[in-house]
């Protein structure tokens, strides 16, 4: 299985009350899936799963699964133990696990390696490496990707590594077989594509989806004419959606458009300013 074109981390949208807005999402869910995005990402770090409660990530999977299996549209889901990955079989729909490279402890490559050779083991479903370095703390080198992708389980990587690096064009200069290489610098995402990636997981792509989704299949297709004029239009759209942290500005400008209940994120994050939220909506 090699997963291509775009995928949407759905943010979770908040009611008036603060509940999780479930009709919002669905909607949401069904806006990006009929843009043109291949499927969706449930509890990524787009849609603040450490601030959702055990019983709102179920509520949240459940939709999401059910939106999924009638689309016949894959649904990858955030799960970054064994534990979490395992309740994964819960839901037949969900086609993959999106599990972050550990953060913070800085196991080294070695040590990335074991991780995901036993969260991969107990995972009922494939696994999809987030490596994202400025937040975990954890380099890895194209070398070590291609250990990651020679493991049983594992099908692809969602990388965001904060632009192009040395890495980044060696390892698509010679990719893994039958591995997925997704970009998640959503700034980046038009010369990631051109230098060979398989698509995007792209919280910008809530907005704009049918843009997005052209831009990932002008460059799948070597149409680089119409890909670069796509990639001139959304990056300066997703550097404006990514201004303060994410999903406020995104969030913000979804409120604006009227197409969630409320604007609102849960602590740590604090809602966008109104500048963002502007300098956002100028380039929708």
């Amino acid at each position: 299985m090699t997963l291509t074109g775009l995928y949407v981390p759905l943010i979770t949208p908040f009611d008036h009350d603060g509940a999780v807005a479930l009709g919002a999402l669905e909607a949401l869910a069904n806006d990006v899936l009929d843009g043109g995005a291949a499927g969706v990402v449930a509890l990524g770090t787009t849609g603040e799963p450490s601030s959702l409660t055990r019983e709102d990530r179920h509520r949240v999977v459940d939709l999401l699964a059910r939106v999924c299996g009638e689309r016949s549209a894959p649904l990858v889901v955030g799960a970054d133990s064994a534990e979490v990955a395992r309740a994964l079989s819960r839901w037949p729909q969900v086609t993959a696990t999106l599990s972050v490279v550990p953060p913070f402890l800085r196991p080294g490559e070695a040590g990335v390696l074991a991780h995901f050779t036993d969260l991969a083991a107990a995972s009922p479903v494939p696994v999809l490496v987030y490596h994202v370095p400025y937040r975990t703390g954890q380099q890895l080198s194209a070398g070590a990707i291609r250990r990651l992708a020679a493991l049983d389980n594992v099908v692809g990587v969602k990388h965001a590594v904060g632009g192009i690096d040395a890495d980044t064009v060696d390892l698509l200069a010679d990719p893994p077989a039958d591995f997925a290489i997704l970009g998640g610098e959503d700034a980046f995402i038009s010369p990631l594509l051109a230098l060979g990636a398989h698509g995007g997981i792209l919280a910008s792509a809530h907005v704009a989806t049918a843009r997005f989704a052209d831009l990932v299949a002008a460059w799948r297709a070597g149409d680089a004419t119409t890909a670069r004029a796509l990639g001139r239009q959304l990056a300066p759209l997703s550097t404006a959606l990514f201004a303060e942290p994410n999903p406020t500005v995104l969030k913000a400008v979804l409120h604006a458009q009227g197409r969630i209940p409320t604007a609102a994120v849960r602590p740590p994050l604090l809602a966008a300013t109104a500048e963002s939220t502007k300098a956002a909506l100028l380039r929708t």
